[in-house]
């Protein structure tokens, strides 16, 4: 801010009133760092957001992931009904079906940040 002040004193624009000229334009200075600095702190809170979800998404994901190895889901007694064969269909295809959950997500999450930096 002191290099375009001492930059405009050097040059002498012819203003009316040269004290007046620099009040203003530093007050537009200003409020020009001002709306920076709230931009840069917006940035940083999504990115600590972002980085937020990010872990969370991972702990939860292991977690289930987890507890689904280790509590496999019992299958009812009943037989031939619709929801044993969903059941059995889920428990041979699982590994499928995480991994297309997983897929849709990464490319949600690559969606919606390319987005938010075409709205920037």
């Amino acid at each position: 801010m002191k290099d375009i002040e001492q930059f405009l004193r050097e040059n002498a624009p012819e203003t009316p009133d040269e004290g007046q000229f620099l009040i203003e334009t530093n007050a537009r200075l200003n409020a020009v760092e001002g709306i920076k600095k709230t931009v840069d702190g917006e940035r940083r809170r999504g990115r600590i957001a972002l980085i937020i979800a990010l872990a969370a998404g991972l702990v939860i994901g292991c977690l289930v992931t987890l507890l689904v190895l280790f509590y496999p889901i019992q299958p009812l007694q009943v037989d031939n009904s619709a929801f044993t064969k969903a059941v059995d269909l889920l428990q041979n295809n699982r590994e499928v079906l995480f991994g297309t959950i997983a897929c849709l997500a990464i490319a949600l999450g690559l969606v919606l940040m390319t987005r938010k930096r075409e709205a920037f």
